[in-house]
């Protein structure tokens, strides 16, 4: 239903996008952006290779570690809004939660497929290029393992307040930006049968992907 193209169809290229789901959050209102995505990635890749249930894409247990780790990473609200576009002003708040919600799970089956194809994968920085006072940066990394070098992204953002630190919200795989490749699909969904015509596609490909195990 919702075309997984470049980005979803290269699995072993997702698992540093997972790799917020493991890491322990640790005085991130004081962390540089790449040094969280630096620990955060070497986290995942060390959680993974020494637990043999996260490899088979146990995938209770991602759910729960989302739940409990994700979050304080991640704008999803954003992430999701930004994917929804336009159609999200209109949504109800009822039906922004429930996008998040579906969206949320179609990603983390997504992750849970990747950590299957975890083996010897270490992780690359490259130089940040952000003033000291930007809000919003761009980290890039590469994946290296026993084939090509696999580039993997992260849009960050800064935010003030309770929880304050960088915030992802934003991935690019092999050049395709996650928001940006959902985005069109959506609208085509949400012009074709509103933004409940996007709920019931999200939650009828959840179920499809549920049944594939």
């Amino acid at each position: 239903m919702f075309s997984k193209r470049g980005f979803l169809g290269c699995a072993g290229s997702l698992l540093l996008a997972a790799g917020v789901v493991f890491a322990p959050m640790a005085h991130a209102e004081d962390e540089a952006p790449d040094g969280l995505i630096k620990r955060l990635s070497v986290d995942v890749l060390d959680t993974i290779k020494a637990d043999k249930s996260y490899r088979s894409g146990d995938l209770a247990k991602v759910v729960a570690l989302v739940d409990t780790r994700i979050m304080p990473n991640v704008n999803f609200q954003r992430m999701t809004a930004s994917a929804v576009g336009p159609g999200w002003r209109q949504a109800t708040p009822e039906q922004q939660k429930r996008l998040q919600d579906e969206f949320k799970i179609l990603l983390v089956r997504t992750y849970a497929g990747a950590l299957a194809q975890v083996s010897d994968q270490t992780i690359a920085m490259k130089p940040l290029r952000a003033a000291p006072e930007d809000k919003e940066v761009i980290v890039r990394t590469e994946i290296k393992g026993k084939g090509d070098p696999i580039q993997l992204d992260y849009r960050l953002e800064k935010t003030p307040g309770v929880g304050a630190g960088w915030k992802i919200y934003n991935l690019n795989v092999l050049g395709v930006w996650l928001v940006e490749t959902y985005r069109s699909q959506f609208a085509q969904q949400i012009n074709a049968k509103g933004v409940d015509g996007l709920i019931d596609a999200l939650a009828e490909q959840n179920k499809a992907n549920a049944k594939k195990g």
